[in-house]
């Protein structure tokens, strides 16, 4: 039986790729309501409960004119202290908090030949995931609709290490992340076989703040590759850890969402996400203050 929580998002997920494709007529609350089968007032439940602000807010957020606006100008800060409901304040994972260790030149020749991978399935606040480590850290972290092909594409990744289906300690910090459960926040340490210049512009996706966005462009300015943005979007694909190296906060310079490896409706929901989070915790500032 699913989680409700895979229920919610999936639900969620539906509901936006319905928006999407409606834009031209704009449809109602009843209408999106109605297309995952649920009544208008449910539906305003399930967004307010997943992602904490309005359905009105949060279809706002999703709009190609908010990407544009959150394109940032600014490097990510440090950890941000509030303490709201028990959680740290919706912060950001950056590249004092997420570490890369990079695989040896054996281990990233050699298919991983002598490693030990642990892996898992999990349901999270954005969808069944993939969870991999090794002995040094997590290896991988993958969105899945199709768990046996998610485990096939990782062995073919690794065809000479040997793997164990185990949740260890690397994947559950990574999965309490993603479930948005930051009281016990451990550093997440990651164990990574990338090219050099894939490494560079994934520490480079470690600084894009919290709800904010870059562009491609920008990206390859900051890694020493003007003019490359093409190479620099095959690197962001090929990124192996969902959310904690933030693919996703990339868009095009116009706002277009562009291509995303698991799924444009699932960049757009986290996008959006992001935002609703940053709106909720302004709140709480607030009325803190």
């Amino acid at each position: 039986m699913k989680e409700q929580q895979t229920i919610n998002y999936e639900r969620m997920k539906k509901a936006i790729i319905f928006i999407t494709k409606s834009l031209k007529h704009q449809p109602d609350l009843a209408e999106i309501a109605s297309h995952i089968g649920v009544s208008p007032f449910h539906f305003q439940s399930l967004v307010k409960d997943w992602a904490g602000v309005s359905s009105e807010k949060f279809i706002q957020y999703l709009s190609v004119a908010y990407a544009k606006s959150s394109l940032s100008n600014e490097q990510v800060t440090l950890f941000d202290p509030l303490d709201r409901r028990g959680l740290y304040g919706v912060g950001k994972l950056h590249d004092s908090f997420v570490t890369i260790e990079e695989m040896t030149a054996k281990e990233f020749k050699n298919g991983g030949e002598g490693l030990l991978i642990n892996y898992s399935f999990a349901g999270t606040h954005f969808g069944r995931v993939l969870a991999a480590s090794t002995t040094k850290g997590l290896c991988r972290l993958t969105f899945t609709d199709d768990e046996t092909s998610a485990l096939n594409e990782l062995k073919s990744n690794f065809p000479k290490a040997n793997f164990k289906m185990c949740k260890d300690e690397f994947q559950q910090n990574s999965l309490t992340i993603l479930n948005w459960d930051l009281r016990n926040l451990n550093k997440v340490k990651l164990h990574l076989k990338g090219t050099d210049f894939q490494l560079k512009v994934w520490r480079r996706l470690l600084k894009i703040p919290f709800s904010k966005l870059d562009s491609y462009g920008k990206i390859a300015s900051s890694v020493d590759k003007p003019g490359a943005s093409r190479a620099v979007g095959n690197a962001v694909g090929d990124n192996p850890i969902a959310f904690l190296i933030p693919c996703h906060r990339v868009v095009q310079v116009s706002g277009t969402y562009g291509h995303y490896r698991w799924g444009k409706a699932r960049k757009q929901l986290l996008i959006a996400w992001e935002a609703a989070q940053t709106e909720v915790e302004n709140e709480a500032k607030i009325n803190l203050a």
